[in-house]
């Protein structure tokens, strides 16, 4: 009898092994968009009427009196950075920073092709050869109504209140490849100011979403700056041109 043939039962055994038969897999399902919070963390809505962006409020603010200081966002980046820092040795190293990227938060994974912006309600039919050979789409394969890369934002700017991509790495300031709790810090105590417009030391959920991204009307075409516009989206923005 051929080996293959004798090895098929122990592969079939050893499959059930590794796969409880009486724990099902599970996909959670979500409501709406995400919003990702302004250190990195992703708040998902499970109905339709859930405000993602008031969850994440509600449980930064402490003393539960509506506003948020920067004590209590330095607090609850101190919270989210326990969560990231799996083998608490008081740093993210690359390790932890690519399981908060790939199962944390997958959504602010850039220029994935399959997970579309805030905006991205439209008709995403793939443009196939047909399309582009009758001059409808000479550029690389994408999405009608969504280019990964026209400028709009990426990553988790695509669902935040600042225009970073990543926003747990961009807290890595001295860009060693592990951020300590002090950077950690240290940024949400930058970003609480970039989000304080009034400079009133407090923030509310009305004042943020006010800051949320801009949805065009459907069919709109994203901004495109050109090469002398400066980015003035909040967060770090590019300079002028040359």
């Amino acid at each position: 009898m051929p080996f293959s043939v004798l090895l098929l039962p122990i592969l079939a055994a050893a499959a059930q092994a590794q796969v409880p038969q009486d724990k099902p897999i599970v996909v959670t399902g979500y409501a709406g968009v995400p919003f990702i919070s302004p250190m990195g963390e992703p708040f998902r809505p499970r109905r339709t009427d859930e405000d993602a962006l008031a969850d994440w409020f509600r449980q930064a603010d402490r003393n539960q009196d509506g506003f948020l200081t920067v004590e209590e966002m330095t607090g609850d980046a101190d919270r989210f950075f326990a969560t990231l820092d799996t083998d608490h040795n008081g740093e993210i190293d690359p390790e932890e920073l690519v399981a908060y990227e790939w199962e944390i938060a997958p959504e602010i994974q850039v220029n994935s092709k399959l997970r579309r912006p805030r905006t991205a309600a439209v008709d995403a039919k793939r443009v196939t050869d047909e399309r582009r050979a009758n001059g409808k789409d000479r550029r690389r394969p994408r999405f009608e109504g969504y280019d990964p890369l026209d400028g709009s934002p990426q990553g988790a700017a695509r669902y935040a209140l600042i225009n970073m991509p990543e926003p747990v790495a961009a807290a890595d300031a001295d860009f060693n490849r592990a951020i300590t709790l002090a950077e950690f810090r240290e940024a949400a105590a930058s970003r609480f100011q970039l989000l304080d417009k009034s400079r009133t030391g407090r923030l509310t959920v009305p004042q943020l979403e006010a800051q949320l991204p801009k949805l065009p009307p459907p069919g709109a075409k994203p901004k495109r700056y050109r090469d002398n516009e400066a980015d003035t989206r909040v967060g770090q923005p590019l300079p002028p041109g040359n």
